[in-house]
């Protein structure tokens, strides 16, 4: 099997991490097991619970949680309002510290995809005595290029009526979707709002998976999935999420001497495989692995298996 059978935390809470943010966290599998982290994506989608089978709930202790606004954290982007000075990646790797102490995990093992990713390399650059292993899928690291590529051009070249469906909001003003769709999630008018974060989040949904799934395109249509998705990703994607240029790939030789496998689908829309192969080439001892039957979507044909046999081989 591809997958772990379900399991349910063994405990789960609110965390303070300042700034009038709380953190919802819960730890699954065994108490005294190998600590892991799941780095959700989005940003803003929230966790999973499908992400505590990637793991042998035997060997590892399983430590998810919701990121600032996403999710149960508190306060979500979801209400008028909300307040993002303090919704940074910054932020989510300071974050990521303070659950970490509070748990009394001195090392821990890193897994995320997509957005996922691109917070697992931040802290592990910012962090890397703390981390054991890496494990990724579906790499994203929030350059310039890869946002053209999924939200200016690029892709829309693959999925031309779903691109249409994407530009329609725009009202003609298709130079700089980013800030267009910027300003309409965040509409004082919450029909425009909650319309604008439908059709942002859609076109994700539409290219998702290498074969598309009605089930994504209607999961990520739920206002309830798109808007806090919509809002925290333009947030951070129209800041450049607080990097230079290039720093994560430019910054991965600080992570020689992690173990790291990054599995990566060969048609992966969302987040080509380019990003991929520079960070293999840019991070000494990692391990690439290109599943030729996939997209992006974690479910796609191989990229279970090959996940579960990732986090196999980190086993105590």
């Amino acid at each position: 099997m591809d997958l772990y059978p379900p399991i349910r935390p063994y405990a789960a809470g609110m965390l303070d991490v300042g700034d009038g943010h709380r953190v919802y966290v819960e730890t699954a599998g065994n108490r005294e097991g190998k600590p892991v982290v799941v780095l959700h994506g989005g940003p803003g989608s929230g966790i999973a619970a499908l992400s505590r089978q990637h793991f042998d709930p035997a060997a590892y202790r399983i430590i998810l949680f919701d990121q600032r606004g996403a999710g149960r954290s508190t306060p979500s982007i979801a209400d008028t309002g909300a307040d993002l000075s303090a919704n940074t990646l910054w932020h989510l790797v300071d974050d990521m510290e303070k659950i970490r102490e509070g748990l009394g995990v001195e090392q821990w093992q890193l897994f995320g995809g997509s957005w996922g990713a691109t917070l697992a390399l931040a802290y592990a650059e910012t962090h890397p005595h703390r981390v054991s292993e890496i494990v990724l899928r579906g790499v994203f690291t929030a350059r310039q290029q890869e946002l053209d590529w999924i939200y200016r051009a690029g892709a829309g070249n693959l999925f031309p009526a779903e691109w249409a469906n994407y530009l329609a909001p725009l009202g003609g003003d298709h130079a700089d979707p980013l800030s267009v769709y910027r300003e309409l999630v965040f509409h004082p008018d919450a029909g425009v709002a909650e319309g604008a974060a439908v059709a942002w989040s859609a076109w994700e949904g539409a290219i998702v998976s290498v074969v598309p799934q009605p089930g994504f395109l209607d999961s990520y249509s739920d206002p309830r999935f798109a808007v806090p998705f919509a809002r925290i990703a333009l947030h951070y994607f129209s800041h450049g999420a607080w990097l230079d240029p290039g720093q994560l790939i430019r910054d991965a030789g600080k992570l020689a001497g992690i173990p790291g496998v990054i599995v990566q689908g060969r048609y992966d829309v969302v987040c080509p495989p380019v990003t991929a192969y520079e960070l293999h080439q840019a991070w000494p001892g990692s391990q690439l692995e290109i599943i030729e039957s996939a997209g992006h979507a974690v479910t796609d044909p191989g990229v279970l298996g090959r996940l579960r046999a990732a986090t196999d081989s980190f086993r105590p």
